[in-house]
């Protein structure tokens, strides 16, 4: 018996330091840009400060791509530029994915975007695999 307690227990530790040496992975979805982008992008500087090791990737459809775009900004701040806000958070290893079902549907080119967009088929599909095949926590800004 005090042999199967002790291997309960150095089982117990073990996955313990196991979580311990587990990064966590996060994806931000954004569906509307003038609602959720800056506060998004902000909310995504924050978390990477406290927890930089922290593997974050934005997926975005609809209205949520038009941040992502040449040249966008703010519209309710205009001194606000994505561009400069994406590429820092893109140096720092976050990814930014645009959802081709709403290039096709809103007639937008993949060379409207900044070099630092990538593309996934669907949106939404890429957010419910991040969440039920790859562990993502979601979080919605």
């Amino acid at each position: 018996m005090k042999k199967l307690v002790a291997f309960a227990l150095s089982a117990l530790m073990a996955l313990g330091v196991a979580a311990q040496g587990q990064v966590d992975k996060v994806v931000y979805h954004i569906d509307n840009t003038a609602t959720q982008a800056t506060k998004g992008l902000r909310n995504i500087r924050n978390h990477l400060d406290v927890a930089p090791e922290t593997q974050i990737v934005v997926v975005t459809h609809a209205e949520g791509v038009d941040f992502l775009m040449e040249g966008a900004k703010d519209k309710n701040n205009p001194n606000i530029d994505y561009g400069a806000l994406v590429s820092a958070l893109k140096a720092r290893k976050v990814r930014f994915e645009v959802c081709e079902i709403t290039l096709k549907n809103r007639n937008l080119n993949k060379d409207q975007f900044s070099m630092d967009a990538e593309f996934t088929p669907s949106g939404v599909v890429r957010v419910g695999r991040l969440q039920s095949r790859e562990g993502y926590a979601y979080i919605k800004p």
